[in-house]
């Protein structure tokens, strides 16, 4: 079997736990402080915090802005459920705004018909490992006074490519990169799938000293001074054994990312012309945590892959909205996450893919792609 993803862990990273082990530190300690600082210098942000997994760190990003009862967070319904969960654990009220068909993104032209008065803050998702037009997300936040806080949980490196194009014609047009996690306040997961792992974790991004003080408190029981506690908080640290193994994943991550957008290109040349198959629109800042098609018969296509050893991965079958979790949403409707949703299918891109697998992967979508026609 083909894994969807392999998570990629070396003798760098068994020595270094072992260290810790050894070290009889392995609650929150000097690796995780090491990791958050690593962290920060890595997205460009002064404050990194890291927590025990992304749900956390969207959580507790959520309440270090304060958001609250009452509050209205408008958010995409084509994520994975804890992206909705955490503006409810706040008690607030997530607010959906249809994706682009392209991108998989929230879709930015649809998000200021959205705001109320009750509006906080925006979510914009970096799904797949791929920015959210986050130039048009920051212009309307600043419109509007509108706090962004971005779910990176699938972005490690992700960057958004904006290109200004001079009023003069003899100048060429200027290119600027940003990684996501910098531009409002970002959440990362290290879960085991993740473009790179702690075994399970989470880190906070942001530049806001307030926002970094208030969220270290809030990971730690609402204490900042041991057995003084402020106000009310979580129990949701990282452990030094979790930190030991992502400072070495960090390291590792730019060659991890550069192999993910190697088999993408490789992909996206060798599978372009099958007519059955709509590819993912792809530009040099994806990190491609997923590959992900769209394809007519999707539910056939995954079990034929399957049969073949390729193991395939459908994120999401069933758009946040149509949840039973969020019943109170199944009225509403969003055509375009809901047509993605029948459609997409993701494939293995992750590093250890080997030219086999990959020759082998198309092989066997060129031979459904026929038997579609």
């Amino acid at each position: 079997m083909i894994p969807i993803a392999k998570p990629w862990l070396g003798e760098e990273e068994k020595k270094a736990v072992l260290q810790v082990l050894d070290s009889g530190m392995l609650a929150q300690g000097k690796k995780v402080a090491e990791l958050e600082k690593a962290f920060a210098e890595f997205i460009g942000v002064k404050h990194a915090i890291a927590t025990s997994n992304g749900t956390t760190a969207l959580h507790a990003a959520l309440l270090a802005h304060n958001i609250s009862t009452g509050d209205e967070v408008i958010t995409t319904p084509f994520s994975f459920i804890a992206t909705a969960n955490t503006i409810s654990m706040c008690g607030a009220k997530p607010v959906f705004v249809d994706i682009e068909k392209e991108s998989f993104n929230i879709d930015p032209e649809l998000i200021e018909k959205a705001i109320t008065p009750k509006t906080k803050a925006i979510m914009p998702v970096h799904l797949y490992g791929k920015a959210a037009n986050m130039s048009k997300i920051m212009e309307l936040a600043k419109k509007h006074n509108l706090i962004v806080i971005e779910d990176a949980c699938q972005a490690h490196g992700a960057e958004f490519i904006k290109t200004n194009e001079t009023t003069k014609t003899s100048e060429a047009s200027k290119t600027e990169t940003q990684k996501v996690g910098s531009f409002g306040t970002g959440s990362f997961s290290f879960y085991p799938t993740k473009n790179m792992t702690c075994g399970e974790g989470g880190i906070i991004t942001t530049n806001e000293d307030i926002v970094a003080a208030k969220a270290r408190k809030i990971i730690a029981h609402g204490s900042e001074k041991r057995y003084y506690h402020d106000h009310l908080g979580y129990n949701y640290r990282m452990t030094d054994i979790a930190a030991a193994i992502g400072l070495e994943q960090l390291k590792k991550l730019p060659r991890f990312n550069d192999a993910r957008k190697n088999n993408a290109r490789y992909f996206q040349e060798k599978l372009s012309s099958l007519t059955n198959i709509i590819l993912p629109k792809i530009d040099e800042g994806h990190v491609f945590h997923q590959y992900t098609i769209r394809i007519k018969n999707r539910d056939k296509v995954l079990e034929h892959l399957t049969a073949k050893g390729i193991q395939t991965g459908v994120f999401y079958p069933v758009p946040i909205h149509q949840q039973k979790s969020f019943s109170e949403y199944n009225q509403q409707s969003f055509p375009v996450a809901e047509k993605i949703a029948k459609e997409a299918l993701s494939i293995p891109v992750h590093p250890q893919l080997s030219e086999e697998d990959k020759e082998f992967i198309v092989r066997t979508l060129t031979e459904i792609n026929h038997s579609l026609n």
